[in-house]
């Protein structure tokens, strides 16, 4: 079992934290999120996948980066979790 999620990232936003459902143009929703670590050489990338998997209690191997490395918005795909758990955790959209 695993879900996907749409996350816009701020890099360098001083603290590691997911600050709720926002919605784009199109009316997607997706999870706002900023860390600490800059956007170099992966930093931010991986500060998310551990903000993630520490948030919904899965491990850090079960958060992958799908599509977005190199831009603010990211789809991830996470493995042992359910659109219940992200409800539970973030709220609902």
């Amino acid at each position: 079992m695993s879900i996907r999620l749409a996350v816009r990232l701020t890099p360098r936003g001083g603290r590691d934290a997911a600050e709720g459902w926002a919605h784009d143009v199109k009316g997607q929703p997706y999870l706002k999120a900023r860390v600490a670590a800059p956007p170099v050489e992966g930093a931010a990338n991986e500060a998310l996948v551990t903000l993630i998997a520490k948030t919904l209690k899965v491990s850090r191997g079960s958060v992958r980066i799908v599509t977005g490395e190199q831009s603010r918005l990211k789809i991830l795909e996470i493995d042992g979790a359910a659109q219940a758990d992200l409800d539970r955790v973030f709220g609902p959209p």
